[in-house]
């Protein structure tokens, strides 16, 4: 397929285009890169993870409002109509989880917009991966969960975790209750901000709003040797990250030998 077929395909569909997309399309067209195919995205992929053995996947994911921008790189940035279809975002995203099983890496996975298509792919993976599913941990990033949705997941997928922002998840008027609803075990914090000097500060924000809702005390001074009841929210939350980081691999497994053996 020419290059001219692949974006007319996903942008403009099989039936007759708008005038105003194909004028916007014609415009857009000489300034994209030419397709990969998936097989050179995960070969590459495969590389990166042999050569960081202690990397995870992401950020990958599924986003229903992200507009293609004609500049990406332009301020401001002015928008085409064009989005880029879900079945084709899935289809990327599939073989990328499934290369994630395949080689025992945690995942960062986006969902903006897509809670359902995010549920059912989700299920999916543990449908056809089995055991290789349930060995890899996936944080859902920043993630617009009503909390019944949360809920569910969290029942059905005991290695799928919770990660809040201020920025992103501050935003909902049903954060307070997505958090309340969340598993102590289960839910990590972020920034998600694009200024690395205000990412602590952000950071912090999130800790002390998850506090308040889950009625966890905030850590003035670090104490060594505490019970765990004693913790609090930095402790709890802290202890919720090297849970989500650390491997269920079995040691001796053959799941990921392909990149540890450079395959």
């Amino acid at each position: 397929m020419s290059k001219d077929d692949h974006y007319r395909s996903l942008f403009l569909g099989s039936s007759p285009a708008k005038p105003e997309h194909l004028q916007a399309y014609q415009k857009l067209v000489d300034s994209l890169p030419e397709p990969t195919p998936i097989s050179d995205v995960l070969m590459g992929l495969r590389r990166n993870f042999a050569d960081f053995p202690q990397a995870m996947l992401g950020e990958v994911g599924l986003d229903r409002s992200f507009r293609v921008p004609f500049d990406y790189f332009a301020s401001p940035r002015q928008l085409t109509p064009f989005v880029i279809p879900l079945h084709h975002q899935l289809v990327i995203l599939e073989a990328q989880l499934d290369l994630a099983v395949e080689l025992g890496r945690n995942v960062s996975l986006h969902s903006v917009k897509s809670p359902l298509c995010t549920t059912e792919l989700l299920q999916k993976m543990q449908q056809k991966s089995h055991d290789g599913w349930s060995l890899i941990n996936v944080d859902l990033h920043s993630c617009g969960l009503s909390p019944e949705m949360w809920r569910d997941i969290e029942k059905k997928h005991r290695n799928v975790f919770l990660s809040l922002s201020t920025v992103i998840n501050g935003r909902s008027s049903n954060h307070k209750a997505l958090i309340a609803t969340c598993s102590p075990d289960r839910i990590l914090v972020e920034s998600d901000f694009n200024d690395v000097d205000k990412c602590t500060e952000r950071t912090w924000d999130m800790i002390q709003s998850i506090a308040a809702v889950k009625g966890w005390h905030v850590e003035e001074e670090w104490l060594d040797n505490l019970a765990e009841s004693d913790w609090g929210a930095v402790r709890k939350l802290e202890e919720n990250w090297y849970t989500f980081r650390r491997s269920r691999m079995p040691i001796n497994s053959t799941v990921g030998r392909s990149c540890t053996d450079g395959g």
